[in-house]
């Protein structure tokens, strides 16, 4: 039943994913506030997720252990990652246009990031069906503007929609080979789950505090009908309360 969940809900999450992408190629210009809005509550889920269903998780599978070095080790470790795949991977900010780098390398680069994705959905879905819906929902979110991102410099990089389109499918589907590897090693993570549970909210907050947040600052002075902080904390809110629903309905 958990294999099934996992399945399902990596796919969706890649699916969905991959609506960025879908929109970009429908509206060519994306417009500035619709992506600061995905972001923004992409930034809060995230956050929600970390602190709300992860750390909660491994506080309960780590008895007496401590779960904030681990945490510490992932937040540092993605910091080190980012570094290297930075050189060819391509956020929404900073980006060099004129550099055009290696589709190839862009592809990995981003593939790279989407199974250490599933590894943590597996992970979360380990620990409960509540925490691993989350995981998937707020992993799908961040996602989406990335996916945007990337679908632009495949574009530029003279790839025919179609291609950029398939690549980036491709692409996403290192999610779901990331998550049937962790499944298929459940016993070993299991054994260690608080670890791997800290380890994944040690990621989420990484990339929301690292990535997300920092561009929510840059555009808060902007005029906008909905303030981006109210997104922020929607999408904190968003996690408790579908978590809460979950748990009410099927037990945890």
């Amino acid at each position: 039943m958990i294999l099934t969940y996992i399945i399902v809900f990596t796919l969706l999450g890649s699916v969905l994913s991959l609506i960025g992408g879908v929109l970009l190629l429908l509206k060519k210009q994306i417009s500035e506030a619709f992506a600061c809005n995905l972001i923004s509550f992409a930034a809060g889920a995230l956050i929600g997720v970390a602190f709300l269903d992860l750390f909660p998780e491994a506080v309960e599978e780590a008895g007496e252990a401590d779960v904030f070095l681990p945490a510490l080790i992932g937040f540092v470790a993605f910091f080190f990652a980012e570094r290297v795949i930075r050189i060819f991977h391509h956020h929404r900010h900073g980006r060099d246009t004129n550099a055009k780098p290696s589709t190839f390398l862009i592809i990995f680069g981003d593939g790279v990031h989407n199974f250490v994705d599933g590894v943590v959905i597996t992970t979360a879905f380990l620990a409960s069906v509540p925490v691993g819906i989350a995981a998937a929902l707020a992993v799908a979110a961040h996602e989406i503007p990335q996916e945007i991102a990337d679908m632009g410099v495949l574009l530029a990089n003279g790839l025919s929609k179609m291609k950029a389109l398939l690549f980036n499918f491709l692409s996403a589907l290192t999610a779901l080979a990331g998550a049937l590897i962790a499944f298929f090693f459940a016993d070993f993570i299991e054994g260690y789950l608080y670890i791997f549970l800290a380890l994944a909210a040690g990621h989420f907050i990484y990339i929301s505090a690292s990535d997300l947040i920092p561009e929510l600052h840059e555009n808060h002075t902007k005029e906008r009908k909905i303030p981006l902080a109210l997104i922020f904390v929607l999408g904190i809110a968003s996690i408790w309360v579908f978590t809460k629903i979950f748990e009410a309905g099927h037990g945890h």
